[in-house]
């Protein structure tokens, strides 16, 4: 069973920096990807970032230039930067097995879901 495990929220003051780590249990051979979701209250579940594990990335707009996905075996990094207040949301962590081009932002493209860290971006 494929299992993915946040760690790494907390609060910080707009300006400041954060790094999330999420472990996936239960890979084995083949290719797989793994990214970053966000879900702030009132609103959907965004993507954030992904990565493969032939480590081609793909990120949302929002987040592009603050935020860096990186990963070493099946644990997987977001390094967040230059945080807003808009960044603030439950984080989670999703995996799942296949071969992307490009690795995918859509919530719908995968199966494996971690329970979540929360992210606080407040003065």
């Amino acid at each position: 069973q494929i299992s993915p495990m946040e760690s790494g929220g907390g609060s910080v003051q707009p300006g400041g920096s954060l790094r999330l780590s999420c472990v996936v249990s239960g890979l084995t051979n083949g290719n797989y990807y793994m990214g970053w979701f966000r879900q702030a209250p009132g609103k959907e579940r965004e993507g954030v970032a992904s990565i493969t594990n032939y480590d081609k990335t793909s990120y949302a707009d929002p987040v592009k230039g603050r935020f860096t996905v990186s990963r070493n075996n099946a644990q997987m990094y977001l390094e967040m930067r230059n945080l807003k207040p808009e960044d603030t949301a439950m984080y989670y962590c999703a995996a799942d097995v296949g071969y992307w081009r490009a690795p995918p932002l859509s919530a719908s493209d995968y199966i494996y879901w971690g329970q979540g860290t929360q992210v606080t971006v407040s003065s």
